[in-house]
């Protein structure tokens, strides 16, 4: 009796075992949503005879005709994408890499069925999820920051010390010596109304800052970009579709603000390797099978589910094997050229 209740005490007791990698298999998860996903795949072929039309059709529509791809992918093996996670991450560093460090992750992914641009966009969504993750952890550390921020300890050295982005730290730090947060958010905009001390310790904080700097602008300049590369490859194919500007315009006058803007929405049938395709939204990084970005990413894809039916992600840096959302179909950039991005924006 008393080695059974021993057994059964163990057994209740956390595992040190550390948790795999990744999310549930993709077979599994298929198998789960099977009759979800041939509801979403029904709704996509039947889009085009609803009345009232889904919100983006145009009033007058020609008769859709029906186009067919096989598209060739190259998903990354989660054991890879696993090994890879390991490498890139590092306590205390959020900022952009540095050259010798950019070299030993090269080395390292060689070998491992990824490429470096996959390598460094895998480290983005994990730090992502890192800094939401660990939001609660710096807000019950802020006061201690700024305590040391006071007594000249820099924002970058906290950073480091406490395993925080630096501009994320920065904002604690502010709001813990007494600044609201509007003030904060005007200061970040205009930063020559700030002091010299705090001038000085934002530009080195948005330099070591990855996540969650202010300057997003060149990110956003090279996402447009292919979402027009991958629009224009399905115009000359002779599809029909309406384009994310147009709809969000659309959206504004009609309704005061964007509700549902997917990058691109068909106005024929489009089957890719098989699956019904109504719209495809376009990501310029590698999707991971990353929790966090997983979510966020299911969150939006369900608006565009609930209004058209099943689309499709293209990827700009491919994706992992197992990256799985019911009614999605996951793509490369395989079939298009991307040669625009080696010429300089």
């Amino acid at each position: 009796m008393g080695r059974q209740g021993s057994r059964d005490r163990r057994s209740n007791r956390p595992s040190n075992r550390q948790k795999r990698y990744g999310s549930t298999r993709k077979i599994a998860l298929e198998e789960r949503h099977k009759d979800e996903v041939q509801t979403m795949d029904e709704k996509a072929e039947k889009r085009f005879d609803v009345k009232p039309s889904p919100m983006g059709f145009p009033s007058e529509m020609e008769e859709p005709r029906t186009f067919s791809f096989d598209w060739v992918l190259s998903p990354v093996p989660l054991s890879s994408e696993e090994r890879v996670a390991g490498v890139v991450m590092r306590r205390g560093e959020f900022g952009w890499v540095e050259d010798e460090r950019l070299d030993e992750i090269a080395e390292f992914v060689k070998g491992q069925n990824m490429s470096l641009d996959q390598a460094l966009s895998l480290r983005s969504a994990l730090l992502q999820q890192k800094t939401v993750y660990s939001h609660g952890k710096l807000k019950s550390k802020a006061k201690q920051m700024a305590a040391k921020y006071r007594s000249g300890t820099s924002i970058v050295e906290l950073s480091r010390n406490f395993d925080f982005p630096p501009m994320n730290v920065f904002r604690a730090v502010l709001e813990a010596n007494g600044w609201s947060k509007n003030k904060i958010k005007d200061s970040l905009r205009s930063p020559s109304s700030m002091k010299q001390r705090e001038q000085d310790e934002f530009k080195a904080a948005e330099a070591a800052d990855r996540v969650s700097n202010v300057d997003q602008s060149e990110t956003q300049v090279r996402a447009d970009l292919f979402e027009d590369v991958l629009a224009d490859w399905f115009e000359e194919q002779g599809v029909r579709l309406r384009r994310q500007p147009e709809m969000v315009a659309e959206q504004k006058a009609e309704h005061g603000r964007p509700i549902r803007t997917p990058d691109l929405l068909f106005l024929d049938h489009v089957i890719i390797n098989g699956r019904p395709v109504s719209w495809i939204d376009a990501k310029h990084f590698y999707g991971g099978d990353v929790d966090f970005q997983r979510k966020k990413t299911k969150k939006q894809m369900l608006r565009y589910i609930d209004e058209w039916g099943s689309g499709a992600i293209v990827y700009r840096h491919g994706f992992s094997e197992n990256l799985y959302i019911p009614g999605v179909t996951m793509l490369d950039a395989s079939p298009l050229d991307l040669s625009v991005f080696d010429e300089g924006l």
